[in-house]
């Protein structure tokens, strides 16, 4: 039994999947996947269900009824994973533009040198982006400055997707009432994160923007961010209640 588990939403990613799939399987340290599959019209699901019959206990998939949003997707995946009883809880995305190689790091931020959550991080050290038209760039870099500016944070890439989270984190955030559900998620996790006074560590780094497949980046997910946000400052963070 593994002690790290790599969530991985999926929606029409069968360019991708396989073969994120097995890089993750070829790593050094043994990690298991989770797809959460939100119902791909490309046969994304059916793919991951052949590959479950070689990996029949590393891999797994949770199918949803449709495309509900990425935040909700990671959330169904975290619960399943406290079920599962994982004490590192990571988020990748399909498509390569994370690094599979970059998990070990993530984990020995965790594991070894003691921080509660490890952030892959874009801009850290600078910009390190491969393949982003500019603008793309420059949107995403001052979305996270202005994150800073109105919530306080210190983290340099606040909408970073590429995470490990330690099981007592993901323990006491209160899951049901993250409100945020596209990319704003990934802000509300880290803000809830720093309020709750858990360690957060940036990890540098190199984004690669994919190469097959489409991107599931549009105006509403990133409006979203930005004007949640602000609503996100004045809520007080509490830790989910003990059943």
């Amino acid at each position: 039994m593994s002690d790290s588990i790599v969530i991985i939403p999926t929606y029409n990613e069968k360019e991708n999947v396989e073969r994120i799939i097995r890089a993750v399987f070829s790593l050094s340290k043994d990690f298991h996947v989770l797809i959460v599959e939100d119902n791909s019209p490309d046969g994304t699901a059916a793919i991951v269900k052949q590959l479950m019959k070689e990996f029949p206990e590393q891999l797994f998939i949770e199918e949803r009824k449709g495309k509900l949003g990425l935040g909700t997707a990671y959330i169904h995946g975290f619960k399943w994973a406290l079920k599962q009883q994982y004490d590192f809880i990571f988020e990748m995305d399909a498509d390569f533009s994370h690094n599979p190689e970059d998990l070990i790091r993530l984990y020995h931020a965790t594991k070894v040198e003691g921080n509660d959550v490890a952030i892959g991080s874009r801009y850290i050290t600078g910009v390190n982006v491969v393949n982003w038209p500019m603008g793309r760039v420059l949107m995403s870099y001052y979305a996270s400055a202005y994150v800073r500016m109105v919530t306080g944070l210190t983290i340099r890439d606040t909408t970073a997707g590429f995470m490990c989270y330690t099981r007592k984190v993901l323990e006491t955030i209160s899951l049901q009432d993250v409100r945020l559900t596209g990319y704003g998620f990934q802000i509300e996790m880290k803000y809830s994160a720093c309020k709750l006074n858990f360690k957060v560590v940036e990890v540098p780094i190199i984004f690669t923007d994919r190469t097959l497949g489409e991107s599931k980046m549009n105006k509403s997910i990133f409006r979203e961010a930005i004007f949640g946000v602000m609503a996100l400052r004045f809520r007080k963070i509490k830790p989910r209640k003990a059943i």
